[in-house]
């Protein structure tokens, strides 16, 4: 596999964990979610749920594979 098309397969991944947590995050900080008592404080970390981090993280890998991809191939 080339690095690109590494790059690519990253970027796509990254893209749907965006959608999937972004979408959990709406989810939670808007209380439309589905309220389960068992997952209340012990979801948070430093008062966001756990979704939030991992939405950045995505983006953070999506950014930088971007990057890779929008860079100038060396030799």
């Amino acid at each position: 596999m080339s690095m690109k098309r590494a790059l690519q397969c990253i970027l796509v991944i990254s893209l749907i964990g965006v959608v999937f947590s972004g979408t959990l995050t709406v989810r939670e900080l808007c209380g439309t979610g589905a309220g389960c008592s068992a997952a209340g404080p012990a979801g948070m970390i430093l008062g966001l749920p756990a979704c939030v981090y991992g939405l950045v993280m995505y983006a953070l890998v999506g950014a930088l594979a971007a990057l890779g991809l929008g860079g100038e191939e060396k030799a």
